[in-house]
């Protein structure tokens, strides 16, 4: 691919993501009547996402199922900070150091 069609490419994604939630905020006020069965199942949607986006990498880092490696460990580690503390951050920078730092002991 060319540089050209890489930058093409990347304004034609830019433009698309733009326009999906541009048009979330023009239809808001009609989202605003959603039964509660439906708003619960809407919250649902995000932490499901997050959880088909982390668990691969961590419990398939080679593409075997290594449920005590050093990903899966560390990712373990951030969880209980996350689920403790509640904060973004201090998950982030706690789960980057015990991944190095498990890498380094267990390999």
């Amino acid at each position: 691919m060319s540089t050209t069609a890489a930058v093409v490419a990347l304004v034609l994604a830019g433009l698309g993501t733009l326009v999906l939630r541009g048009s979330a905020l023009l239809f808001a006020e009609r989202l605003s009547d959603v039964s509660p069965r439906t708003q619960a199942v809407l919250a649902m949607i995000p932490p499901a996402t997050l959880a088909a986006l982390v668990a691969p990498p961590l419990l398939l880092p080679d593409g075997s199922f290594e449920p005590l490696g050093p990903q899966a460990l560390a990712g373990l580690v951030a969880l209980a900070v996350a689920w403790r503390t509640r904060n973004l951050l201090a998950t982030i920078v706690v789960g980057l150091v015990a991944v190095v730092l498990l890498e380094l002991v267990l390999g």
